[in-house]
């Protein structure tokens, strides 16, 4: 699925709410100075990733010349922030041909959702080696479209973090409403996509839900829902603007989407896993229109947050994009 507006799209600006602190929080580790007299540094480990459609990945490493690897060899994952017995994953690290050496992750082992480092233990009794990226063929995963029915939604993109290194974005999602093709004009967005692991019935509608922070004005404007428009699994929606902007208060504001499958049933957050971006913030861009408020005229418009969930921000006139 591709996204699409009315409008051409403007080139990405800085964010203006935050939805999560900074995306890496590695520790960058200044290089130690040459010493003769110590054993020299571990050499660098670099993976190539392949993915395949059903959500699994396979990293295949290139190990130089006189690296050697035990029988206990294993490629680590470690979930960022984690601390508890499941965030950590190790998967059995082998020969695959002359200095090269592989590690499998199926779709069948679930990850946390968050940010997962990577690690190379080659058995040697040295500590863990951070992996470096090498060549990623993700061609599988774009508009990846996985069988409607299935229950909960696997998805692991691998991508440099900015200090260099291999990394996964994990989502872990059941049921999941994936958005598709965004079209925005001046009265409101239409928006359409699929929804799996749950089938919409009667009285399926959107919903949009002001994010409230502790220094957010006054009460939470009450959620603004749409009906939804379903064929089979596939579902559109057109949410006006006018509402949205009505409750603004001050400052940026931003909403988050939902979408309810049938009355009464839990709601279901809308977001773009399904292709090969790992943070879509920054590279789907869309254009925010004036809306005439009660107070002043405000600015409003879509885009994905730090989870690549989709959101609406309402921006003051005093606010920049």
């Amino acid at each position: 699925m591709t996204a699409s507006t009315q409008l051409p799209a403007t080139p990405p600006t800085p964010p203006t709410t935050k939805e999560h602190p900074a995306i890496d929080q590695e520790p960058q580790v200044p290089a130690a100075a040459p010493d003769r007299g110590r054993r020299p540094a571990p050499v660098e480990l670099r993976a190539d990733c392949i993915a395949d459609s059903a959500g699994g990945l396979t990293f295949d490493l290139t190990a130089p010349e006189h690296t050697h690897a035990s029988w206990s060899a294993a490629l680590v994952l470690r979930l960022r922030g984690g601390d508890g017995a499941d965030d950590e994953v190790r998967l059995p690290l082998g020969p695959n041909g002359s200095g090269r050496l592989r590690a499998v992750l199926p779709s069948t082992v679930a990850l946390a959702e968050g940010r997962w480092n990577a690690y190379a233990d080659l058995g040697d009794g040295q500590d863990p080696r951070r992996l470096l990226p090498g060549v990623n063929d993700l061609r599988s995963l774009v508009d990846r479209r996985p069988l409607a029915g299935i229950g909960r939604l696997g998805v692991r993109i691998p991508y440099a973090t900015k200090f260099g290194n291999l990394a996964l974005r994990s989502w872990l999602r059941g049921p999941h409403a994936e958005a598709g093709d965004i079209l925005v004009t001046p009265d409101g967005m239409t928006v359409s996509g699929r929804l799996y692991g749950a089938s919409p019935a009667a009285g399926a509608q959107a919903e949009a839900r002001a994010r409230r922070t502790p220094r957010s004005p006054g009460p939470a404007p009450a959620a603004v829902t749409v009906p939804l428009a379903v064929e089979g699994p596939d579902f559109t929606f057109t949410l006006p603007f006018g509402e949205l902007a009505a409750g603004w208060r001050r400052g940026t504001e931003p909403w988050d989407l939902w979408l309810r499958p049938a009355a009464g049933a839990p709601p279901v957050r809308i977001a773009r896993l399904l292709d090969d971006v790992p943070d879509k913030k920054q590279v789907f861009s869309y254009p925010a229109l004036p809306v005439r408020a009660a107070a002043a005229q405000v600015r409003v418009g879509p885009y994905y947050t730090l989870d690549n969930d989709l959101a609406i921000r309402v921006a003051g006139p005093e606010e920049r994009d």
